[in-house]
């Protein structure tokens, strides 16, 4: 299945439990790099947090396109593969809501506030994919 949106089955799949994303972006000699990052699904694109000084979010300043790829490990096996351009921001309030989300799924409810403060520092950015084509393909081996 091939869309330009993220569709209900998609975001069930993507929000399902604590499956890490792996997103590849170009470095600046322009090798391909792919790295795992926790995110959460909001209003129809993916979010995710990085250091404003990171490889990769030094990459995403200079080509805003990527790719993002979840799967699930066990059988029947499935995959979600998402290409999209990023924005990034830097709001305090909107970085502090985010590390919290994301925290809360990947660490759980009873940590999130204190994984959300520890991650919604200065110098701490909010990435935001929005997809251009998303492809999806559930129970590979039925």
């Amino acid at each position: 299945m091939a869309t330009d949106e993220l569709t209900d089955e998609v975001v069930a799949f993507l929000s399902s439990g604590t499956r890490t994303g792996k997103i590849g972006y170009v470095a600046a000699d322009g090798r391909p790099l792919v790295v795992p990052i926790w995110f959460v699904v909001e209003n129809g694109q993916l979010v995710f947090n990085t250091g404003a000084d990171s490889a990769k979010a030094r990459a995403l300043h200079r080509d805003p396109r990527v790719v993002l790829v979840v799967d699930d490990e066990r059988p029947p096996y499935s995959f979600v593969q998402v290409q999209g351009t990023v924005s990034v921001g830097e709001d305090p309030d909107d970085l502090l809501a985010t590390a919290t989300r994301i925290a809360a799924r990947y660490m759980g409810p009873e940590r999130a506030e204190e994984f959300g403060r520890r991650n919604a520092v200065p110098g701490e950015v909010v990435v935001r994919i929005a997809p251009t084509k998303v492809i999806a393909a559930f129970d590979v081996a039925d």
